[in-house]
């Protein structure tokens, strides 16, 4: 009898218990993918790709002219500029695009200096794209800085 008594009583608090779980285990999944969209979000725009980039055996990669007088142009937009408002950053945003595109239409590169290339370029793409992209100012500024940090570091792994 004692038994029964022990076993209604857990299962009362069981069962008790699961009502309330599924609107706290909603709430915590929307709360852990919010958490999760933000830390791809920071990563995307962040310079995680320095940990996959790779030396030419502790020195440069050779890259193509073309290459390097895109990258220049890059470098030169981003001093040159001031951007204040939304709308400063949507222009700079194009006008990296089309730098982009340049390097991307003329790389001649092949082999491991092509493939470190674009553990450079893919992430600079995705912010470029952001920052055209961009509602806020405060994300303008953030996405810009990760790009002058990505632009800036070509100079470290390529000559």
């Amino acid at each position: 009898m004692n038994k029964i008594i022990i076993i209604l009583i857990a299962a009362s608090l069981l069962f008790t218990g699961c009502k309330d779980q599924p609107k706290e285990s909603n709430s915590t999944k929307e709360n852990e993918a919010e958490l999760t969209e933000q830390h791809t979000e920071r990563k995307a725009f962040g310079n995680d790709w320095m940990q996959e980039i790779k030396m030419n055996n502790g020195v440069k990669w050779t890259a193509n002219p073309e290459t390097n007088e895109g990258v220049v142009r890059m470098q030169s937009v981003l001093t040159t500029s001031n951007p204040k408002e939304l709308k400063d950053y949507h222009m700079v945003a194009n006008v990296l695009n089309d730098e982009k595109n340049f390097v991307v239409k003329e790389c001649t590169m092949k082999g491991p200096s092509h493939d470190n290339l674009h553990v450079w370029l893919h992430p600079l793409i995705e912010k470029i794209d952001a920052l055209k992209e961009v509602k806020t100012l405060e994300e303008a500024q953030d996405i810009y800085k990760s790009i002058e940090e990505n632009v800036n570091a070509y100079d470290y792994y390529f000559e």
